[in-house]
C-alpha cells in the first residue's frame, strides 16, 4: 500500500504526465520524476521509487539502480537545508577541511547527519566546478563562495533561526530542499536562474580575450595539424 494518499497521488500523477510528455521515450523522464517524488517527501522512499517505476513501466530494480548511483537523491529523511562543504583538492587546500571540521563540531553532527530541529543536513561534497571561489559551501545546490569557518558557522545558524540568507551568486534568497527538488523536476518557481552565476575570477579569461581582441578559430578554416602537414610533405 502506498504512503501517498489519494489527493497526493493524483497530483503526482498529473505532474508526472507533464514531465513524461517532454521526452520522446518515457523512461528518459526517470531523473526528473525522482526529483518530483523527492519534492513531495524530502527524500526518495520505496514508495516514491515504486511510483516512478509504475509511471514509466520499468522495474523497481532499474529505478533503484539510478537512485543509488546519483548523490542528489536522498534515500532517507533530511533537513530543510542541505549544507554541503566541498572537500575536493583545491577547496580542501584553501580551507574546506577546516570548514567541515568546524561545522561538525558546531552542529554536533557527523557526515550526512541532520540537526534535531530538522533544519540542516551536513555533508561533504565532491567538486561543484567553482574552484575559482574556493573554499565553497553549497546549500540546496546554491553557491556560498570564499567561505571561512566563521562565515560557515554563521550561515548554518541563520538557516536554523529562519533568517533570510542569500547565496553569493544566483537567486536572491534560498528555497527549501523540497522546493529545490521541484525546480529540478522541471517546474519553474519564478526564481530559478535568477541572478548571475558567473562572476569575478570566472570571467577573467573572457575579459582578457575581449581586451586583446582574441577570437576562437573559424571551424571552417582551421590550420592544418602538424601530423597533417607531415603527411602532405610525404606525398
Amino acid at each position: 500500500m502506498s504512503a501517498f494518499d489519494d489527493e497526493v497521488l493524483a497530483r503526482l500523477e498529473q505532474d508526472a504526465k507533464e514531465i513524461i510528455s517532454r521526452y520522446p521515450k518515457a523512461r528518459s523522464a526517470l531523473l526528473p520524476l525522482l526529483h518530483l517524488v523527492q519534492a513531495e517527501e524530502g527524500h526518495v522512499s520505496e514508495d516514491g521509487m515504486r511510483f516512478c517505476a509504475d509511471q514509466l513501466d520499468i522495474t523497481l530494480a532499474e529505478v533503484k539502480a539510478v537512485v543509488t548511483f546519483y548523490t542528489m537523491y536522498r534515500r532517507r529523511p533530511g533537513g530543510d537545508y542541505q549544507v554541503g562543504v566541498c572537500t575536493n583538492t583545491l577547496c580542501a587546500v584553501m580551507g574546506g577541511d577546516e570548514i567541515f571540521a568546524a561545522l561538525k563540531e558546531h552542529l554536533d553532527l557527523g557526515n550526512a547527519e541532520t540537526t534535531e530541529d530538522g533544519k540542516v543536513t551536513l555533508e561533504h561534497v565532491e567538486c561543484n566546478a567553482a574552484c575559482d571561489f574556493a573554499p565553497v559551501v553549497m546549500v540546496n545546490w546554491e553557491f556560498f563562495d570564499n567561505q571561512t569557518p566563521a562565515t560557515a558557522k554563521q550561515l548554518v545558524d541563520d538557516l536554523r533561526l529562519g533568517n533570510d540568507v542569500a547565496p553569493t551568486r544566483g537567486p536572491s534568497s534560498l528555497c527549501t530542499w523540497k522546493q529545490a527538488s521541484r525546480v529540478l523536476a522541471g517546474f519553474d518557481d519564478g526564481r530559478a536562474g535568477e541572478g548571475v552565476q558567473a562572476a569575478g575570477p570566472s570571467l577573467a579569461g573572457l575579459k582578457l580575450a575581449q581586451e586583446r581582441g582574441w577570437r576562437s578559430p573559424d571551424p571552417d578554416n582551421l590550420p592544418a595539424r602538424p601530423d597533417e602537414q607531415g603527411e602532405e610533405g610525404a606525398k
